[in-house]
């Protein structure tokens, strides 16, 4: 299951050993209900190497803020603490795997 992060807690997670992807989403939006269910298939599938968060925007205006987020869904993928790879819109799950085994 992927991991609430909340403005509190993004820094614990996006400095801790294992790379990270963030999807930033929100209730309302319909293309975050599209990628919802692919993000939480690939936080279990992917559980033993990345941390797979979820990142409401309506409850967490810093770090949407922080890292420009104007689209959602947008996904981002963190390694060593960097962003290194980002998706924006609703993508299918092979494209969001393949840049999830580009951070492995």
């Amino acid at each position: 299951m992927a991991q609430q992060i909340t403005d509190a807690n993004f820094q614990e997670l996006v400095n801790g050993n294992k790379p990270l992807m963030v999807d930033f989403w929100a209730e309302w939006c319909g293309p975050c209900r599209m990628v919802g269910p692919i993000v939480e298939e690939l936080a279990q599938e992917y559980a033993d190497r990345v941390v797979v968060g979820k990142v409401n925007v309506d409850e967490n205006d810093e770090l949407s803020g922080m890292f420009g987020i104007r689209s959602i869904p947008t996904l981002l993928f963190f390694k060593n603490g960097q962003i290194v790879d980002k998706l924006v819109g609703a993508a299918p799950k092979p494209l969001i795997e393949s840049k999830l085994k580009g951070l492995l």
